[in-house]
């Protein structure tokens, strides 16, 4: 399959992702409809993502636990907006044990309502908040259409759920795991994502305010890549999530919930892959370096394996992530088209003549043909390797930011904000109105993404109406 190419980006870049999602093993299409299995390859990095997610959770004093994945319907009905928001997408179980059920369950779209549920029978007083709990799992929503991992009926993710004593701890609770994700995306993913505040038409349903990350894709749509929101008491209110204060009074708590799914891996794919395929990131690539052992002849062989083996024993020594591709039964060049398409960040190739030289030849998948190759001593390998992949992670993160930042406009006014949007971001002067967000996206199938936390000091005009507006906005099409 390695030697199938791709459709270039240029041609059809929807078709260059789902051949690519298939081809680099990540996922396929389940029996089920609008399903996806994620293979081990994929799994594997969403494993790494994960890691690093759950360090970041414990570290600002989280921990995990789970609840179940099926949930009682009167709960949906309890918060107006929240079962206005996900009724169309419920997946419903009637019928259990061959009977029909008394009170019908949902699979879970998300967990606010059963937690919340329980948050009311832990929470008693004020010195049992916060309560600061994650969750890992997966959920189901009854997509319309979907593609793999970017939107698919189940899929994985992790969901925080909060509760605070006070208003002020619940919105600092909100953006601290924005800046979480922010972090994330930027350091690990090498992703350059805006942070900011959703309009009240994006907000989540049930959600006072709803803040996320924002990610241009290669072809330069938008992508929500995390999410982080606050309920003041909203689903305090719904699940009796109440309180003695220090004053001995009955208050209902402020709750928040954030989440970050497998989507992230559509995003990883969309931002740095090209036409030969994938391109991870060392910090969370499955394989940081593959070994590509090459002979000819069993007296080659010989030479070659033992030079591979302490290579192989050295760079495991050190923490590096490192697979050694001994198949017999392809050539080498079907291997480095294969470790191509998957993205693997660092390739090493041992041979004969590198064994006589005491030598190993790199090639780095971020960089195109010769000027990602060089030859490197087999003597201080692991110090070697591990600068060259902190600097490929560097590079991919400053060449999506380039990227990103050549392909946001500022229009002058709402005809060139049209033009604008046919392909990249426009950050427009918004008067927050629902008619002016409407408008824009009737016009050009263009959505409010962010109103991005770093605001200008002065004011101006709308973009669409040309009312006074405080705040900018980023206009974009998106996934």
């Amino acid at each position: 399959m390695a030697d199938d190419k791709l459709t270039p980006q240029s041609e059809n870049f929807s078709e260059w992702y789902n051949q690519l999602v298939l081809k680099s093993e990540l996922a396929d299409y389940a029996p089920v409809r609008g399903c996806m299995v994620v293979r081990p390859y994929g799994w594997t990095l969403w494993e790494n993502m994960q890691a690093g997610l759950d360090r970041r959770f414990k570290e600002t004093g989280h921990v995990n636990a789970a609840f179940p994945t099926l949930i009682p319907m009167s709960f949906f009905e309890k918060e107006k907006d929240h079962v206005e928001g996900f009724s169309p997408e419920l997946a419903v179980v009637t019928h259990g044990g061959g009977n029909e059920l008394e009170e019908k369950l949902a699979f879970r779209p998300t967990s606010e309502t059963i937690i919340g549920y329980m948050y009311s029978k832990w929470i008693q007083s004020w010195r049992d908040l916060p309560v600061l709990i994650n969750q890992w799992g997966s959920v189901l929503r009854w997509e319309l259409r979907t593609r793999l991992f970017l939107r698919t009926a189940e899929f994985y993710w992790q969901e925080g759920h909060t509760a605070h004593a006070t208003s002020d701890e619940a919105m600092e609770e909100t953006y601290k795991m924005l800046d979480v994700y922010a972090d994330f995306a930027i350091n690990d993913c090498a992703i350059p994502v805006i942070k900011g505040r959703k309009s009240e038409t994006e907000r989540f349903a049930g959600a006072q305010m709803t803040t996320g990350i924002e990610a241009m894709m290669g072809d330069t749509k938008a992508l929500q890549s995390g999410t982080s929101h606050y309920f003041g008491q909203n689903f305090a209110k719904a699940f009796d999530i109440d309180f003695l204060n220090k004053e001995n009074e009955l208050e209902h708590c402020y709750t928040t919930s954030w989440g970050l799914s497998t989507r992230m891996i559509g995003a990883l794919i969309m931002v740095h892959g090209d036409d030969q395929g994938l391109i991870i990131p060392p910090k969370i690539a499955p394989f940081q370096v593959v070994i590509v052992p090459i002979f000819r002849k069993d007296e080659e062989r010989e030479k070659v394996m033992p030079i591979v083996d302490k290579v192989f024993a050295e760079l495991k020594e050190a923490g590096i992530r490192v697979k050694v591709d001994d198949r017999d039964q392809v050539s080498p060049g079907f291997k480095f088209n294969d470790w191509e398409m998957r993205g693997v960040p660092l390739r090493m190739d041992i041979g004969p003549k590198d064994v006589e030289k005491g030598s190993v030849a790199l090639a780095r998948r971020d960089l195109p043909g010769r000027d990602g190759k060089s030859f490197v001593s087999q003597d201080g390998l692991p110090a070697v390797v591990t600068e060259m992949l902190e600097t490929i992670q560097a590079s991919l993160l400053e060449k999506a930011t380039a990227f990103r930042d050549a392909n946001i406009h500022e229009p002058k006014d709402y005809d060139e904000l049209k033009e604008v949007v046919k392909k990249g971001w426009a950050l427009s002067w918004w008067c927050e109105s629902a008619e002016c967000e409407a408008k824009v996206k009737e016009d050009t199938k263009a959505t409010t993404r962010v109103i991005p936390l770093d605001q200008p000091e002065d004011e101006g005009k709308c973009i669409v109406c040309g009312e006074k507006a405080e705040k900018k906005v980023y206009f974009a099409k998106a996934y």
